[in-house]
C-alpha cells in the first residue's frame, strides 16, 4: 500500500540478482547465493522502536525507511493494543510508547514492551531483532527514558539470558535542539564545535549512567531525523550513521533484507560530512551478509 519514488524503490530479488550474475563465480558459489536469496525472501526483520512522546519516532522511521508510515499497512499488536505495527513485507516496525504518560499507562507500556521482547518467532528465536530507544536531545529531564532502558529493557534482556546488548541501540534525536537551538549552523545543517562537544558529553553521560545502573555498556548515537512540513524542510543529520548501527545490530543473515527498504533519498540528503564513508560501510554489511 505504499507509493514510492522510482529512484527510492529496490526489489529484494532484483538487488540480490546482481552478485549472482558475476562471471567470476563458480557453479557452487552461484548456487550458494541463490539459496541465500531464497532464504531471505522468507525472512523478516523486526525492529521495536520506543521512546517518550515527542522524541521523533515517526520522523526517524520515515527518514530511515521508504515511504510515509501514515501510508504503510498499519495495525496494532492484538496482544498489547498500544504497540503500533508497520509491516513492509520483509521489514516490520513495532512502535511502542515509552514511559512518562502517567503511572498506570507506564505500567501498561512496560508490561507490553517486556512481553514483546521475550516473544519468539515460529523458529523459536527472539522475534525482535533490534530495540531502538530514542531519546529527546532537547530535553533535560530524561529520567523516565533511563528508567525505560535500565529497568524495563535491559532487565528483561538479562532475565531472558542475554548478558550483552546485541539487540539494544540508544539514539539521541533532535541534536540540533540540545542547546535550545544555539550553536547549530542552519546553513550547513551541522553542529558547531561548541554544540558538538556538548553532544559528545551527553553521549558519554548517557553511557556512564546506564553502565552505573546495569553494568551494561551502550554506545549512543546523536542525530537529527529532519522533517518536511509545507515549505519548511530540515535535512537529516547523521542519519546514515544511525542506519549503519541498526544494520550492524541486526543478525548478519538478515541484513541484506534492508536493501529493499532503505530511504535512499534521505540518506543522500544527510548533511554529515562522513556520510559517504557510512554509506560504503552499510553497503558492505548488506551484501557481506550473503
Amino acid at each position: 500500500n505504499r507509493k514510492n519514488k522510482v529512484t527510492n524503490k529496490f526489489r529484494l530479488k532484483d538487488s540480490l540478482d546482481e552478485p549472482i550474475k558475476r562471471t567470476d563465480l563458480s557453479k557452487d558459489e552461484r548456487n550458494d547465493l541463490i539459496r541465500a536469496q531464497e532464504k531471505l525472501q522468507n525472512m523478516k526483520i523486526n525492529i521495536l522502536v520506543t521512546g517518550a512522546t515527542g522524541c521523533g519516532k515517526s520522523s526517524t522511521i520515515n527518514a530511515l525507511f521508504n515511504g510515509d508510515i501514515a501510508k504503510v499497512g498499519q495495525g496494532v499488536d492484538p496482544e498489547t493494543m498500544d504497540i503500533q505495527k508497520y509491516d513492509w513485507e520483509n521489514l516490520v516496525i513495532w512502535d511502542s510508547p515509552g514511559l512518562g504518560d502517567g503511572k498506570e499507562a507506564d505500567k501498561r507500556h512496560s508490561r507490553n514492551i517486556r512481553k514483546k521482547l521475550i516473544e519468539k518467532d515460529k523458529d523459536g528465536n527472539a522475534l525482535i531483532d533490534v530495540v531502538l530507544v530514542i531519546l529527546d536531545g532537547g530535553s533535560r529531564d530524561l529520567g523516565t527514558s533511563y528508567e525505560l532502558i535500565t529497568e524495563v529493557i535491559i532487565q528483561t534482556l538479562q532475565a531472558n539470558g542475554e548478558h550483552g546488548t546485541d539487540r539494544l541501540l540508544v539514539a539521541i534525536n533532535q541534536c540540533d535542539m540540545a542547546m535550545k537551538g544555539r550553536h547549530w549552523n542552519h546553513e550547513t545543517n551541522r553542529p558547531e564545535a561548541v554544540l558538538e562537544n556538548f553532544l559528545e558529553e551527553k553521549v558519554a553521560s548517557t553511557r556512564n549512567r546506564i553502565r552505573e545502573s546495569t553494568g551494561v555498556t551502550v554506545n549512543p548515537i546523536y542525530y537529527s531525523a529532519g522533517f518536511k512540513d509545507g515549505d519548511t524542510d530540515q535535512r537529516p543529520y547523521n542519519i546514515s550513521r544511525l542506519l549503519r548501527h541498526i544494520v550492524e545490530n541486526t543478525p548478519s543473515k538478515k541484513r541484506a533484507i534492508y536493501v529493499e527498504n532503505i530511504n535512499i533519498e534521505e540518506l543522500e540528503r544527510d548533511t554529515d560530512k562522513r556520510k559517504l564513508e557510512e554509506h560504503n560501510r552499510i553497503k558492505n554489511e548488506l551484501f557481506g551478509s550473503l
